[in-house]
């Protein structure tokens, strides 16, 4: 699948969840299960990625703007709240990548580009032309210790803020600090421009 996918197969997500305007659509594509809900032609989808990076659940993002007007997304626009109640509000992209620059080894490197690449490679949906795949290139050319190749793995992979013209969409991994474990059961939240997304895992 080529970049240019996502841009194509993304916007006819959108015009098909139009017919169903803010109704939650479950699907799976690449061995994971994903959640997805268009409210004023902007559609957010995700799934939760089987792997933890130092402590960190992490779910896979994409955000597609098929409305009329820019809209600025970000990783701390999302939050998951669990069947107890307590909220874990995602950590910041830099956060994420400051902690692997000075902690991070050749494990969370593998484990970040592996599992990334397979999700989002895999899922015929997910193929943005704002995403990881340009983020990709710049981090190529980062050499260095192993700390820093983990921080160039998490800028290229981090979801980041990024304001989406008409048309335009966007991918990356949103981390939520959990002491190691899957988020579970809850409900995710996403504020997209004010716009609330929700959405209810079991």
């Amino acid at each position: 699948m080529t970049i240019g996918c996502l841009a194509h197969l993304g916007m006819a997500l959108v015009w098909l969840s139009l017919a169903a305007e803010a109704q939650v659509i479950e699907f799976y594509s690449g061995g994971l299960k994903y959640q997805t809900l268009t409210k004023s032609g902007v559609t957010v989808m995700y799934a939760e990625m089987p792997l933890q990076v130092r402590g960190y659940a992490v779910l896979q993002v994409a955000v597609i703007n098929g409305s009329a007007t820019p809209r600025t997304v970000q990783p701390v626009g999302f939050n998951f709240e669990l069947p107890d109640g307590r909220v874990i509000r995602a950590t910041g992209e830099q956060q994420v990548v400051s902690e692997l620059q000075q902690h991070g080894g050749r494990n969370d490197v593998i484990k970040l580009v592996t599992a990334y690449e397979k999700a989002i490679y895999g899922a015929e949906k997910i193929r943005s032309n704002n995403g990881y795949e340009q983020r990709r290139q710049a981090a190529l050319a980062m050499g260095g210790p192993s700390g820093l190749k983990a921080a160039a793995a998490a800028s290229a992979i981090a979801f980041v803020r990024t304001r989406l013209r008409p048309k335009d969409s966007t991918d990356g991994a949103v981390f939520f600090a959990n002491d190691g474990k899957h988020l579970g059961a809850g409900i995710l939240r996403a504020v997209v421009d004010g716009e609330l997304f929700e959405f209810r895992t079991e």
